[in-house]
């Protein structure tokens, strides 16, 4: 196998089309995709001709329009090539009509009240920007997903318009530095993507891990994470064949997977791509959670992607690498080896600061969901509060800037270990935050709140768009300057000192930074819930109305489905706990009680006076925990009921937030203690220790 040969091989990529299309056609089909203008119709019929040739000789029989609905997963309906002649023939087709628009029923997929069960008609339109590929005999073309009436009902539509929105205020922006080459700006992502791996025979045995994504119940194993030592240990052969196998499929369909290693907790690992188009990152991000699922099972595994399948270890998330390039593959994030006289990346991290400020809240809410509430603010996560971190040059670039001083440049060190045969080294010039939220790290910033199974779209959404209102404004400014060179002084040094609170480079984690946070006016929306009410604010309906984004109803829309989705995850959490307890875990431990209770009996008969204090103790402390188990399961049952009864969906994310998780932390607490005192033979659930060391 030669990966140069197998890279981007079942994909309909640039070199493809080059190849397959006639000079015309592929000029006009990469405008497009340059310039994000509409695509010439007179052109989709070649295109869709060559591509389902090349599709065939993959081994294609079949095409789908493969889109991003509000579910945070994809969606994906098959329709063959064939087309009959006659009675007794068929010959293979597929039209440019056929490319260029598909339909699918939009009452079936979340819509926050956008379609009613019988408005069904929905259309998908196929994204020239993002490469279609074969996978599994047939040709997946990626398209955004819309209704009837023309609303965004997935994740795509809103992400492409916000691609433009950035592209066009930039280059108003760019053009004050002399720059009128560029002609599209776009944003470029690459996403690591964290991940635990099971053997599928233990995954079997565990509802819980099959129902909500999470172990439920689970006592400590006597050994976490408190020695370090998987951290970038040597792989496992099952994990070093599984990582393996999915490099190869994943390569083959023009994925940049780079890089992988074992993480923190035991049994997690992480990859990570190199950069892609922003639109492209998304798609590519998905397949890489797809292609995680099912490469493990091939193996006998099964991959887990929520964020915090185990309590006591470090959960899962992803860290979006963002950064704005221009047509020419100039980097607009690269300070250069002198950032404080570079005025146009200034000016440009100026905006990024006041936008991540100005829009903290949407920044939050687009990483909120049930899965990641366990996760941030924990150990190995950033908190709830934004802030971001630049390094102490920057930092200084930035004082000097806001107190008109003139700023005294440092000069990276050099490394030396004092060894002869160590060659010595240039360092960096600052050192990396990893508790911070939203970090500078050389010429990018890494946005690190994501949560590990999570569309990575809406992050990147509301980046976009709260970036190009920033440029908007600068933009605005500057056009009316009398004196350029003034009026951009005066813009940096005003932004970066109404917007220096958000700029934060200490410890994350800590009780003080909470309440510093407090004092600087930092919003901290602690769950999703809390989030959530913040979507329809004014400022931020009016933000994605102004760049076209988001409407205001397809705003509300998704608050509706953020608030039913949390309800419905809670739910199904609830419902599993409570079936596992009642059905799985009291029954065990009753028998291992009445099994006790019968040695101590059989004890005694034997030897009169014998001592049966390991018996009657372990038999008054598991009957106490069960009743308390028993009496906490009906405590549950009833308010879940509650809440599903609340009607309203915000409603019952409050009750659900507020009332039912404290219920499943306490009933938790009970069962995880009987684990403990129970015979391993007699617990019907595999351990954490089995879980997470046993592969």
């Amino acid at each position: 196998m030669k990966i140069s040969e197998i890279f981007g091989s079942m994909v309909f990529n640039d070199d493809v089309m080059r190849e397959r299309l006639p000079k015309e056609v592929y000029k006009s089909l990469t405008k497009t995709i340059a310039t994000g203008k509409t695509i010439d119709a007179s052109v989709a019929d070649v295109v869709a001709n060559a591509m389902k040739d090349w599709a065939i000789e993959k081994g294609a029989t079949h095409y789908t329009h493969w889109f991003q609905p509000l579910t945070g997963v994809t969606a994906e309906k098959h329709d063959s090539f064939i087309s009959p002649v006659g009675n007794c023939k068929v010959v293979m087709e597929f039209s440019g009509k056929e490319l260029i628009k598909g339909e699918s029923d939009a009452s079936s997929f979340p819509s926050g009240g956008l379609r009613a069960t019988f408005e069904a008609r929905g259309y998908t339109a196929w994204d020239p920007a993002s490469y279609a590929f074969v996978k599994d005999g047939t040709l997946y073309i990626p398209t955004a997903f819309c209704s009837y009436t023309g609303e965004a009902l997935d994740t795509k539509t809103p992400l492409l318009r916000s691609m433009d929105a950035i592209s066009e205020q930039g280059l108003r922006l760019i053009r004050f530095f002399g720059d009128t080459a560029t002609k599209r700006l776009t944003t470029t992502v690459g996403a690591e993507q964290e991940y635990f791996i099971i053997d599928k025979e233990l995954y079997n045995k565990r509802k819980d891990l099959i129902y909500s994504g999470r172990t439920l119940f689970g006592a400590p194993a006597p050994k976490g994470q408190q020695l370090e030592d998987h951290y970038f240990g040597p792989l496992k052969s099952r994990i070093s064949a599984f990582m393996s196998d999915l490099d190869v499929a994943l390569w083959t369909l023009g994925i940049n997977s780079k890089t992988k290693h074992n993480e923190a907790a035991p049994s997690q690992h992480e990859l990570a791509p190199i950069y892609a188009t922003t639109n492209m990152a998304v798609d590519q991000n998905l397949l890489i959670m797809e292609y995680m699922k099912k490469t493990a099972e091939k193996h006998g595994l099964v991959c887990l992607l929520h964020e915090k399948p185990y309590a006591g270890v470090n959960g899962s998330g992803k860290h979006n690498n963002w950064s704005l390039t221009t047509d020419g593959g100039k980097n607009l994030l690269d300070p250069g080896k002198t950032p404080a006289e570079n005025a146009k990346f200034l000016i440009i991290l100026a905006a990024i600061l006041k936008a991540v400020d100005d829009y903290q809240d949407l920044m939050r809410i687009s990483v909120a969901f049930a899965g990641n509430d366990h996760r941030l603010g924990g150990n190995e996560a950033p908190p709830a509060i934004v802030s971001v971190f630049l390094g102490e040059e920057l930092d200084m670039i930035i004082d000097s800037i806001v107190n008109g001083d003139e700023y005294e440049s440092k000069k990276a060190g050099i490394m030396d270990l004092g060894i002869p045969s160590i060659p010595t080294f240039r360092k960096d010039t600052t050192d990396r935050n990893r508790t911070s939220p939203f970090a500078f790290t050389g010429n990018k910033f890494e946005f690190r709140m994501l949560g590990s199974a999570q569309n990575i779209a809406m992050p990147n959404i509301v980046l976009n768009t709260a970036v190009a209102e920033s440029f908007r404004q600068f933009a605005d400014v500057l056009e009316d300057a009398e004196d350029f060179d003034e009026a951009l002084t005066k813009l940096l040094r005003e932004t970066f000192a109404a917007h220096r609170r958000i700029i934060f480079d200490g410890n994350g984690y800590s009780e003080e930074w909470e309440k510093e946070a407090k004092e600087r006016g930092l919003l901290n929306l602690r769950t999703s819930v809390d989030a959530y009410k913040c979507f329809d604010l004014e400022k931020n309906i009016e933000l994605f109305e102004r760049h076209g984004v988001m409407s205001r109803v397809e705003v509300a829309s998704r608050k509706d489905i953020l608030f039913e989705n949390y309800s419905k995850i809670i739910n199904i959490e609830a419902l599993t706990m409570i079936e596992m307890a009642s059905r799985d875990i009291l029954p065990a431990v009753s028998r291992y009680i009445g099994d006790m209770a019968a040695a101590a009996n059989a004890k005694q008969t034997l030897i009169s006076g014998v001592s049966c204090l390991v018996e009657t103790e372990t038999v008054k402390k598991l009957s106490t925990l069960s009743e308390k188990t028993y009496r906490k399961i009906d405590e549950l049952r009833r308010i879940n009921d509650k809440a599903i009864k609340a009607g309203d969906y915000n409603k019952v994310a409050e009750i659900c937030c507020n009332k039912v998780l404290p219920v499943m932390e306490e009933l938790r607490a009970l069962v995880d203690e009987m684990e403990t005192l129970t015979a391993s033979e007699y617990w019907p659930l595999p351990s954490y220790g089995d879980m997470m060391f046993r592969i």
